[in-house]
């Protein structure tokens, strides 16, 4: 897998990104609550960007997107967005995916003057990706308690990130 290529992704890529989901979702429990409309669910109203992974056949390989966050205490303040939907195909794990999306969501966050944040869900699975964004410059602000629930109805805590520009993403 050493051609994969990050490309904006479009709606023809929707099928195919909700087939990957559907693994992630089996295997590991990504998203916690299953969408009643997948393609919707990728593709929201506050939807600033989204990119697909993909061989260089045009497998689907992996999803990140960027999402509007407005602040309703400092309308002047910084445009922020964030890092969401993000998911790479079991197969592909390994091979440097998620890395490579990451990476190409904060330089167009750069690019593009936005402050990224991205929040984890914090429960028994979510120990490596608490690694691995503490490890690649991502700064823990603070934990709250989700609108939403799990699906047993029960609270979901967020742990919430921000990055700095120059922090590494490796």
């Amino acid at each position: 897998m050493n051609d994969i290529r990050i490309r904006d992704r479009t709606a023809a890529d929707l099928p195919q990104c909700v087939a990957v989901l559907t693994e992630v979702h089996r295997l590991d429990g990504y998203p916690l609550n299953w969408p009643a409309d997948p393609e919707r669910w990728l593709s929201p109203s506050n939807a600033l960007h989204a990119w697909a992974a993909e061989t260089e056949r045009g497998s689907i390989l992996g999803h990140v997107a960027v999402h509007r966050i407005c602040s309703a205490t400092d309308p002047a303040s910084t445009p922020a967005g964030e890092v969401s939907r993000l998911f790479v195909a079991p197969a592909a794990r390994g091979y440097n995916v998620g890395t490579q999306l990451r990476t190409h969501a904060r330089q167009w966050a750069i690019k593009h003057r936005h402050q990224l944040i991205l929040e984890i869900v914090e429960d028994q699975r979510s120990g490596p990706a608490i690694s691995l964004y503490e490890h690649t410059g991502w700064q823990h602000t603070h934990t709250t308690t989700a609108t939403w629930t799990s699906p047993e109805g029960r609270p979901v805590r967020l742990r919430r990130y921000t990055v700095t520009e120059g922090a590494p993403d490796t």
